[in-house]
């Protein structure tokens, strides 16, 4: 340890404030799958929020969709499994057909007046490549921070589940067999 710090250490000066750090509880699940559709199809297909409530379990309502494709800056909300709970979501960044990444921040699962819901952060990144010919993997990364003492409702681990993330990648093989 350099022999500053030591001596900051030791001898706290009346002018030195002690910050405490945001200690935040992380929880982050990813999982891909290759596909056979080129990655504009897919990308096209699983950025559209309206599609989510065909394919994602616990999404049972998208609304405040103002115009498609969504650009970086958009907002738009998803109901949760409950359709009580909402999700506000703020898109961060789209590079079509690479990256879309998007977050919802602040009261997380909140009532449709904006009430209840827990801190935290939601961010969910799509990723798309092509390892080899005619295969695009697509890659889906949720992480979820939330403060450590605030602890995550036990909904929230359901919705990490690495299952629900397989299931909603075979409901969008489902779904584009019938638009293919």
């Amino acid at each position: 340890m350099p022999r500053s710090y030591k001596f900051m250490r030791k001898c706290k000066l009346p002018t030195q404030q002690t910050r405490k750090a945001t200690q935040l509880g992380i929880v982050t699940t990813s999982s891909e799958t290759a596909f056979s559709q080129s990655p504009e199809t897919l990308y096209d297909f699983v950025t559209n929020p309206a599609n989510w409530t065909k394919t994602y379990p616990g999404s049972n309502y998208v609304g405040k969709l103002d115009a498609l494709p969504l650009a970086v800056g958009d907002t738009w909300e998803e109901g949760g499994p409950d359709g009580d709970r909402i999700f506000t979501w703020h898109l961060a960044i789209a590079v079509r057909p690479k990256l879309w990444v998007f977050n919802s921040v602040g009261r997380l699962g909140h009532d449709r007046e904006g009430n209840g819901g827990m801190d935290g952060r939601i961010t969910v990144q799509y990723h798309f490549t092509t390892p080899g010919e005619d295969i695009t993997l697509f890659t889906r990364t949720m992480t979820i921070e939330a403060p450590k003492d605030a602890p995550m409702p036990d909904g929230f681990f359901r919705i990490v589940n690495p299952a629900n993330i397989d299931r909603y990648h075979a409901a969008i093989a489902r779904e584009l067999t019938t638009i293919s």
